[in-house]
C-alpha cells in the first residue's frame, strides 16, 4: 500500500494546515432535496426489493437469493441514512435527523440514541491507544498480546478470523445481537432506554411478519439480506482505521486532525460500489468534519488540498489490510501475527542473554 505509507508522512503538520472547521462549513449543510433523494435511492428500494422476495417465495428461492444482492446493498446504503442522522448531518433540524434515525434505526435493528453516544465516543477517541475500547473495533498491542493467556490470545485470534469477522458471527453479532446489549461503560439513562425502547419495537415489527408471513419466511428473507450488508459493513468499518500505518498515538501525544487525516482511510472504490456505501469509504473526510452529509464528502474532498495527501486504499488493498491483527509500538504501525511472532525474542535468546551477562 504505498499510498498510505506516503501518506504518513505527507499529510500536513497541525500548525500548517487552514482553518478547517470555517473551511469545511459550506459542506457541512444538509440540502433537503439531495437527502429525499437519498431516502428514495436506499430505504424505498429496500423495502420494495423486500416485498418481492416474500412474492417470490412461493416462485424460487434462487430468485429471491438474487434479489437478497440488491437488497443488501440498499440496506448497506440505509444504515449510512442512519449513521448521518445519528451525527446531525442529513436533515436541516436536530428532531427531523432524531424522527427520521429513529424510523430508519429499526431497518438495521439499531438504537439512535445509544448508536450516537457510542459513535460519538469513537470520533472522539480513533486512533488513542489510552481510550480503546467504546465504539472502536478491539485492537491489542504486540505487548498486550503477549502478555494476555492462552484462552485470550485464542478468543482474540477468533475475532479477528476474517471468516468469523466478516462472513459468519461477525455480521450477525454487530447488526443484530450487539444492538440489542446495554453497554454499561455508557448506560446512561437516555442510551438504556434507546436500546430498550429499539427492542421492544422490534420486538413488535418481527413478531407480527413472523405471524403473518412465518418465521421460515423471514429468515429466508432477511437473513441472506442481512449477512451481506453486515459482512460489507463489517469489512468497511475495518479498512478505515485498520491499515498498515493506521495514526496510532497515546493520549498526551493525540490529536484530533491528525487522527482524522492519518489515522483514517480513503477507501477508492468503483462507482457502483462507492453508490451503495454512500461515499463511507471518503472516511478521512468524515471524520474530520462528521456533520458533512454523505453526500458532499465527495466535493469536499476534491476541493480542499488537506484531503489530497491522506492514506489511499484501493479495493485490493482493503482486502489485503484484513490481515493486520495487533499494533505494534516499537514499530509504530500495525503488523501482522507472523510479523509479531518474528519481532519477539525467542526464548532461548532471552535465556542465554542473562547467562552470557552473569559469565563476562
Amino acid at each position: 500500500m504505498p499510498d498510505a505509507a506516503n501518506a504518513a508522512v505527507a499529510v500536513p503538520s497541525a500548525d500548517a494546515r487552514p482553518n478547517w472547521r470555517a473551511v469545511l462549513a459550506p459542506y457541512t449543510q444538509p440540502d433537503m432535496g439531495r437527502s429525499l433523494l437519498d431516502l428514495a435511492t436506499s430505504v424505498l428500494p429496500y423495502l420494495v426489493l423486500t416485498i418481492g422476495m416474500y412474492f417470490l417465495l412461493g416462485v424460487s428461492h434462487l430468485l429471491v437469493l438474487a434479489l437478497a444482492v440488491p437488497a443488501a446493498g440498499c440496506l448497506l446504503r440505509t444504515f449510512i441514512v442512519f449513521h448521518d442522522c445519528t451525527h446531525g448531518s442529513f436533515m436541516p433540524s436536530k428532531r427531523a435527523n432524531a424522527w427520521v434515525g429513529r424510523m430508519v434505526g429499526l431497518l438495521v435493528f439499531s438504537p439512535f440514541q445509544s448508536w450516537r453516544h457510542e459513535h460519538a465516543v469513537h470520533h472522539a477517541t480513533s486512533g488513542d491507544l489510552d481510550r480503546r475500547g467504546v465504539g472502536d473495533l478491539p485492537t491489542m498491542t504486540v505487548a498486550e498480546y503477549n502478555a494476555a493467556g492462552r484462552w485470550a490470545r485464542l478468543g482474540y485470534r477468533l475475532f479477528r478470523n476474517p471468516v468469523v469477522m466478516f462472513l459468519t458471527i461477525g455480521p450477525i453479532f454487530s447488526l443484530v445481537i450487539m444492538p440489542r446489549l446495554i453497554n454499561v461503560r455508557t448506560a446512561r439513562p437516555r442510551n438504556r432506554n434507546s436500546v430498550l425502547m429499539t427492542n421492544a419495537a422490534l420486538v413488535v415489527l418481527v413478531g407480527s411478519l413472523c405471524l403473518l408471513l412465518g418465521w421460515q419466511s423471514f429468515l429466508l428473507v432477511q437473513g441472506p439480506a442481512v449477512m451481506m450488508a453486515g459482512g460489507i459493513g463489517v469489512w468497511l468499518f475495518y479498512v478505515q482505521h485498520q491499515f498498515e500505518d493506521a495514526y496510532w498515538e497515546s493520549s498526551d501525544g493525540w490529536d484530533y486532525a491528525d487522527a482524522a487525516l492519518r489515522g483514517s482511510s480513503y477507501l477508492k472504490l468503483p462507482k457502483v460500489l462507492q453508490f451503495f456505501t454512500g461515499n463511507i469509504g471518503l472516511h478521512h473526510v468524515h471524520h474530520l468534519s462528521s456533520r458533512i452529509p454523505n453526500y458532499n464528502l465527495q466535493r469536499a474532498h476534491d476541493d480542499n488540498p488537506v484531503f489530497h495527501d491522506v492514506p489511499v486504499l484501493t479495493l485490493s488493498d482493503g482486502l489485503r489490510a484484513t490481515r493486520l491483527k495487533l499494533f505494534c509500538e516499537q514499530r509504530g504501525r500495525l503488523v501482522t501475527f507472523a510479523e509479531a511472532r518474528a519481532a519477539a525474542p525467542s526464548p532461548v535468546a532471552a535465556v542465554s542473554a542473562p547467562a552470557r551477562a552473569s559469565s563476562s
